[in-house]
């Protein structure tokens, strides 16, 4: 195994697609060694400047986004968008303002029957993610329309989507799985300041004890913090801190995992996130 300087740097981005001071992306920077997760740094973005900064930084790097990188199959089809190359959908995408997605998305839910209104990925009721045409609570499609051209722009590597610098590889991540299947349903974070109470931040404490003690994941890597750190994630009452280490996490074992923690065979226009299994049998949320 790599000594941890030799290690590929990790990423873990929590992204937003209205990026400023009060809600910057942030990011989780670490390396593995052994078993081992090292939190190196956590730092804070604060517009979608410093986000293509970030992906144009030199590699090698592995970065766990949580931001969708695909639309679903059904939906490119029934608008009638591009639909033989990822880059051409996105380059359609990213030409629409946001009140024009909304309307074709709202269009399209109006159309179908109740209890079927949103198209959804092939990974989004495995990963529990919420569809990724969703444009509230949580935006996720803008989320998409801010992140998926940047991915572009930089050049990443996308693996099952777009090639590029094999140097700098994205891949989609969604931490709210991992936190789910430590706490269940209890809430840990939350935008509004009048929910930011004791319950949740005894379960952000529940995380980082699990996150320390290697019970965060799947392969039993442990993170290492400094006692600054574990204050930093713990009284972060919005969560995005946390949230970017649990796409650290999730970064980390891809490269433990093949296919980066991809199956075999992944849409190469919705693509997949990474460490859920085609069979998995979660909910969505």
């Amino acid at each position: 195994m790599p000594a941890a300087e030799s290690a590929p740097r990790l990423l873990g981005v929590d992204f937003g697609s209205r990026p400023d001071r009060l809600k910057p992306i942030v990011v989780a920077e670490g390396r593995l060694d052994g078993h081992e997760l090292r939190l190196e740094r956590l730092r804070a973005l604060p517009d979608a400047d410093g986000f293509l900064h970030l992906l144009h930084e030199p590699g090698p790097w592995l970065g766990g986004f949580d931001l969708p990188f695909g639309l679903p199959r059904e939906l490119i089809g029934t608008l009638g968008w591009p639909d033989t190359d990822w880059a051409a959908l996105i380059g359609h995408y990213r030409r629409l303002s946001r009140p024009e997605i909304r309307t074709a998305f709202a269009a399209f839910c109006a159309a179908r029957p109740a209890g079927a209104k949103f198209a959804h990925r092939a990974c989004d009721r495995p990963a529990g993610s919420s569809p990724s045409m969703k444009w509230v609570n949580p935006p996720v499609a803008f989320m998409l329309h801010a992140g998926a051209p940047a991915l572009l722009d930089a050049g990443c590597h996308l693996p099952g989507l777009h090639a590029g610098d094999r140097s700098r590889i994205a891949l989609e991540a969604y931490p709210g799985r991992s936190a789910r299947a430590l706490l269940g349903r209890r809430s840990y974070k939350s935008d509004d300041a009048a929910r930011q109470d004791e319950a949740r931040r005894q379960a952000r404490q529940t995380l980082v004890q699990a996150l320390e003690q290697g019970r965060a994941g799947t392969l039993g890597l442990r993170l290492r913090l400094d006692p600054a750190q574990r204050d930093a994630l713990v009284d972060d009452a919005r969560g995005d801190r946390i949230d970017a280490v649990l796409c650290l996490l999730q970064a980390a074992e891809a490269t433990r995992l093949p296919r980066w923690g991809l199956p075999e065979r992944i849409d190469p226009l919705e693509g997949w996130i990474t460490g859920v299994p085609p069979d998995d049998g979660h909910a969505r949320r």
